[in-house]
């Protein structure tokens, strides 16, 4: 499971250096693999111990412990009520994770982030303090179906549920035109925050010129209102 997307992690409190993961299944070795890249200090925690003694043998957190996480105690004495951020990623057991979701706020975690496989598992989470609720499947299948009908987008982030910036490809319709000419604001209500330069596409003009002509094929990154961008002449792509 790819996490490089900033939809998940700004919802981590970027100021901590310490995380602790709960349930180390597909998404938790992934959530545990990113922070530790980014260097964090990260704290695996599952009932399997076979999943712990892989996640350190990956170096995938800093620290790996087997613990039942439905039992206070067991979280007490890991010293879960030190940390500030938890993540329970353990999603495909309902009633373990609502239970370790609550264990984990009573013991006064300021900030948790819960997995959830279900609408009604997400009511659940957040009924028993969960302060962020991520649906990882569903946001997957978003992100997945956007590609396939927008081949033109590269990355997207989204801002809230009306807003997104988005990295793409500067559409043949845009070919050899200024920005002042395109009006992209009031014509797609997007503002064009940078662009590719001509001989790399690892550097980017931040603010560019309103009089730069934009090429066919480079990148551009917008932010506006996602109906403003499902609005950009993507549909005219050249396949790669």
């Amino acid at each position: 499971m790819n996490l490089s997307s900033l939809g998940f992690f700004r919802n981590l409190r970027p100021t901590n250096r310490q995380f602790a993961v709960i349930g180390l299944g597909r998404f938790g070795r992934a959530v545990c693999a990113t922070l530790n890249g980014l260097g964090y200090e990260v704290l695996g925690i599952d009932t399997d111990g076979r999943r712990v003694t892989q996640a350190l043998t990956d170096e995938i957190a800093s620290h790996a412990i087997q613990l039942d996480s439905t039992q206070p105690v067991a979280l007490k004495e890991a010293g879960i009520p030190d940390f500030d951020t938890v993540i329970v990623a353990i999603g495909n057991y309902v009633e373990e994770s609502v239970i370790t979701t609550l264990n984990v706020k009573e013991l006064g975690v300021t900030y948790v982030v819960a997995k959830a496989s279900s609408e009604i598992h997400g009511k659940l989470l957040n009924r028993v303090g969960a302060d962020h609720v991520v649906f990882p499947e569903h946001e997957m299948g978003c992100t997945l179906a956007r590609s396939l009908t927008r081949p033109g987008i590269l990355d997207r982030f989204e801002l809230d549920p009306d807003n997104s910036i988005v990295e793409l490809r500067v559409p043949q319709a845009f070919d050899q035109k200024t920005i002042v000419e395109l009006d992209l604001r009031n014509t797609y209500g997007v503002t064009l925050l940078a662009l590719s330069q001509s001989d790399s596409m690892e550097k980017f003009e931040i603010n560019p010129s309103p009089v730069t002509r934009l090429r066919y094929g480079s990148i551009m990154v917008v932010i506006g209102n996602n109906k403003g961008l499902d609005r950009l002449p993507l549909y005219n792509q050249k396949p790669e």
